[in-house]
């Protein structure tokens, strides 16, 4: 690039920056030095190539050069590859045969992909954003990469003993295989180890939530090699907590108390939920399992005759909602809770 080039493309660059517009990709003021570093650094790899080479009989040299268009994460670029007449040369910078630069590109198409973006919607999204045609098949063929590793974290091995395990489903709007929106619920697993750190044990994608669905993914966790937990928090899904004893019979089964107060403050009314809140909040914040009890008390005195239904779920569900007091880890004493 001579200098009345740099100063022009410097000058496109100051007007692009200020308008907002992209430097990188599509009609970008710094494509053209990304293409020139790109040939640059080959020409260097070249040149390298032919110095190691220079004792050879035959003398090996330049033989042209091969021109391809190649795919980056700012556009695509079109470059000319070096030949030697031996048919030695294997440049590093791009490869043979290699249409698409870096990860950085290959990153995104994934990211798009597990927003459950299709195949034809990512295509056009490079199009538009980087200049980039990529082809339908190209973009399968990169997002079929992953499926390895996904099945490799599935199935990797857990620890024997999990402290609490969170399991609740999340539902989502998805496009199926013939483009129709769809509600999917993902599964989700996470627990916490012997060492009081949280790990996502796992996702499962189902058609709606269900007990018999969580007993399949209980029976999956187990023969990952968990052998025991201590408490296992989910919402008030009927048949879940027996899901949870057939695999586990010895895991005390905690009902989220996140859930227990949505559904609470459904019943009560607006000019007193701010009230009711700060007052439920002594029952599950408070220390001890028996400084909760006489929260409760507190809180039916002062609320049951105006939300008897409210109280009631709370005495009712009492058992499995106050499970976590009994967990608490001595040797760095801190306690752990569904909250």
């Amino acid at each position: 690039m001579t200098q009345e080039e740099y100063a022009e493309m410097l000058s496109l660059a100051k007007d692009q920056f200020k308008s907002g517009k992209p430097l990188f990709g599509k009609d970008g003021a710094f494509h053209q030095v990304l293409e020139d570093f790109l040939n640059s650094a080959m020409e260097g790899e070249m040149d390298s190539h032919l110095e190691s080479e220079k004792s050879s009989v035959k003398g090996n040299r330049r033989n042209g050069k091969m021109p391809k268009e190649v795919q980056t994460e700012y556009g695509s670029v079109e470059v000319e590859t070096p030949r030697d007449r031996d048919g030695t040369f294997t440049p590093e910078t791009i490869k043979k045969r290699q249409t698409i630069l870096a990860e950085g590109l290959s990153d995104k198409i994934i990211s798009l992909y597990a927003t459950g973006q299709s195949v034809r919607d990512i295509s056009k999204f490079l199009e538009e954003n980087y200049g980039n045609s990529i082809s339908a098949d190209t973009i399968s063929n990169i997002t079929d990469k992953v499926w390895p590793e996904i099945k490799a974290w599935r199935t990797r091995s857990l620890e024997s003993v999990y402290a609490i395990v969170w399991m609740d489903a999340i539902h989502y709007k998805v496009r199926d295989d013939n483009g129709s929106t769809v509600s999917r619920a993902i599964y989700n697993v996470i627990g916490i180890g012997k060492d009081g750190h949280k790990d996502l044990l796992g996702m499962y994608i189902s058609h709606s939530e269900g007990a018999n669905f969580w007993l399949g993914v209980l029976t999956d966790l187990q023969n990952r090699g968990v052998q025991d937990i201590l408490i296992a928090c989910v919402d008030g899904l009927t048949g879940f907590p027996d899901a949870i004893q057939s695999v586990f019979p010895q895991t005390d089964v905690q009902l989220c108390i996140v859930h227990q107060i949505r559904n609470s403050v459904r019943y009560v009314g607006s000019k007193h939920q701010k009230e009711f809140l700060k007052d439920l909040r002594l029952v599950y914040a408070a220390a001890t399992k028996e400084k909760a009890e006489t929260e409760l008390d507190n809180l039916e005195k002062k609320w049951g005759n105006e939300y008897p239904i409210v109280i009631k779920s709370w005495r009712d569900k009492w058992d499995n909602l106050s499970r976590y007091f009994q967990l608490l880890l001595s040797d760095k004493n801190i306690r752990y809770s569904c909250i």
